[in-house]
């Protein structure tokens, strides 16, 4: 039993590498782009599932829910389980469940048995969730957490693009079984590289209680709600796009050529783009208010999705990275799955939002079009509300630098220090015992050397 929740080490060749780090962020995108593909992928295998099982849609739509369901509610208590037991074994362990529920679900017998093999598989998808941006968190240095992180998020990207083309393909061609079973192979390549690529978990944090203590910080809680917003704001789209289209006369190929500009251009921004987290979610705010007023053509919806994805881009990375270094590693498990859950419900949000707004508009003639500029009209709201949560209060001007505080336990009767204000205490802070004098930037220390294990 000690074998099989121990973690094993890289081996010291790879761990020599300069490119070790670029080696780990590239195993953790593996399970990014597989999370996203399978979850644009399923629904082009509705038709194939009503006709193979002859149920309703209503039915086969728990293909999907129960999937989302599960996933939404055991990313947090999967995060910090891998707190306390390690995450790059949760990690490892989630490709095997992920990849072996894959090929249950491409056996399935009937629609019961894939929905709950459907479950399985979205515990798989937990374990690995979870544990992504913690696990890129570790490994890679401070001044390229950015960097890595902009690289996971543009993988996410990459599946969710391909999902739908990819989707339509398979089950054109080989069948709705094969939805699910494309999972299988990169699975295995994916498991193999997570044993020997990842790093250990360089600190644990032990028991099974879980600890919601980073939600007291500012930074983290407004970081969620940005995450939960931008995601909203990003998949908003991919429901509303087909229906302009589909009102418009186009194809289902003319569609999802359009619609591609979208995640491409969030991949592109995330992997190249270093602009201001404000910035990028004024691209985002700027290309929602021209589609709110322009017509919904073609020549139009191209570049202008393209902005968007770009804004969106940029300000993912950027978000992450600042609430991931507001926390020490040991609660990293934890506001990982946070994270992804705050992604998981932004997604549920975007379709809710798009869908209602639709059905707002009722079924009189040009409906779609006006459902459309209430849904972009909600988009844009969501939109400016996540810049909310970018832009802080300044904090008042001291005239002279601020030293350190003193422990807890004296700060009451101490208070602040001032240098020049206050040299008698500050001569008495440097009188503290050393252990007691804590230097301001250890959390940035400890993950500077945490990619070397």
């Amino acid at each position: 039993m000690n074998v099989l929740l121990r973690e094993r080490p890289r081996p010291d060749r790879v761990r020599a590498l300069p490119s070790a780090w670029r080696l780990a962020v590239l195993t953790v995108c593996f399970g990014a782009f597989m999370g996203q593909l399978d979850a644009s992928i399923t629904t082009l295998a509705y038709p194939a599932l009503r006709t193979e099982f002859g149920a309703s849609l209503a039915a086969v739509s728990w293909v999907s829910l129960s999937y989302l369901l599960t996933l939404t509610l055991l990313l947090v208590p999967v995060g910090r389980l891998s707190d306390a037991l390690g995450r790059k074994l949760f990690y490892v362990y989630g490709f095997a469940v992920f990849t072996a529920a894959s090929a249950a679900c491409a056996l399935a017998p009937d629609l019961k048995a894939l929905i709950a093999f459907r479950v399985v598989q979205a515990l798989g998808a937990a374990m690995l969730q979870a544990n992504s941006i913690a696990l890129i968190s570790n490994a890679a240095p401070r001044a390229k957490l950015r960097t890595a992180l902009g690289v996971q998020a543009a993988a996410q990207a990459l599946g969710l693009g391909l999902g739908p083309a990819i989707g339509g393909l398979l089950v054109d061609t080989l069948g709705w079984r094969w939805v699910f079973g494309v999972n299988v192979p990169v699975g295995v390549v994916a498991l193999i590289g997570g044993v020997f690529l990842l790093p250990r978990t360089r600190e644990c944090t032990p028991g099974l209680r879980l600890g919601l203590t980073p939600l007291k910080q500012t930074r983290v809680r407004r970081g969620l709600l940005g995450a939960g917003g931008g995601y909203l704001v990003l998949f908003g789209p991919l429901v509303l796009v087909p229906v302009i289209m589909a009102a418009r006369g186009s194809s289902a190929l003319a569609s999802g050529l359009v619609l591609t500009t979208l995640p491409v251009g969030f991949a592109v921004g995330a992997s190249f783009l270093k602009l201001r987290p404000v910035v990028g979610l004024g691209l985002a705010a700027a290309a929602l208010a021209a589609l709110l007023v322009l017509p919904f053509e073609p020549a139009l919806l191209v570049p202008l999705l393209g902005v968007l994805g770009l804004g969106l881009g940029s300000y993912a990375p950027a978000n992450n990275a600042q609430v991931m270094a507001a926390v020490p590693q040991k609660a990293s498990g934890v506001v990982s799955g946070l994270l992804n859950t705050a992604r998981s419900l932004g997604t549920s949000g975007g379709v809710y939002l798009v869908t209602s707004a639709i059905a707002l508009a009722g079924n009189a003639g040009h409906a779609e079009a006006r459902g459309a500029r209430f849904a972009f009209a909600g988009l844009l709201a969501v939109c400016l509300l996540t810049v909310g949560t970018v832009i802080r209060p300044r904090s008042h001007s001291v005239q002279d630098e601020l030293v350190d505080e003193p422990p807890a336990p004296l700060r009451p009767q101490v208070g602040p220090l001032v240098r020049g204000h206050d040299q008698q205490s500050s001569a008495h802070l440097g009188q503290l015992p050393g252990e007691q004098r804590q230097p301001r930037r250890v959390r940035e220390v400890e993950r500077e050397t945490a990619h070397s294990q």
